[in-house]
Parts: C-alpha cells; structure tokens; sequence
C-alpha cells in the first residue's frame, strides 16, 4: 500500500536536499555557494486507524493523515465515509 491518505489523498511530496559550504557574508564571508544537489521526499504523517462504525455495526480500518482525523472530528465518521462512497472509493 502506499503512503497515501485515503481521506484527504495527502501523499509524498518530491524537493531537495542542498549541500552548502562557504561563510555567510554577515559571518565577513563571500556568502554560502550550492555544491550539490539531492533529491528527497517529503513523507505525511499516515498511519492506520481502526474506527467502529455503528451504522453498518462494524470496525473499519482506514489509512489516515492528522489532518483527515480532525476532519473526522469534526464532520463524523458517517459523514466522511458517505462522501468516500460517493467519490468511489471502497471501504
């Protein structure tokens, strides 16, 4: 599975990493010059969580951010999981 939420759809994000070397020119350097380059991920805080869903009266596992946990706080979890269904995603 990937790293990916299945409420919200967060998912990894691509940047760089950059290797500097020099003496900042507020340090009475000629300032920090880029030696080099590195690619690297930005990954979101997901993990799985197991929730009762008394409407169906079972427990449903989903792979979920922060965010989408407050989300479901705030709206319910019935009401996250209808707009999921509607979307097409499988539960």
């Amino acid at each position: 599975m990937t790293r990916m939420c299945q409420v919200t759809g967060k998912k990894p994000g691509q940047g760089k990493k950059y290797s500097r070397r020099g003496i900042a020119k507020k340090k009475k350097g000629i300032g920090l010059n880029v030696t080099g380059t590195t690619k690297r991920r930005f990954l979101p805080n997901v993990f799985k969580k197991r929730f009762w869903f008394s409407e169906e009266n079972r427990f449903i596992t989903l792979k979920l951010s922060t965010h989408a946990m407050r989300t479901i706080d705030k709206l319910g979890l019935s009401a996250v999981v209808r707009t999921m269904r509607a979307s097409g995603k499988k539960i």
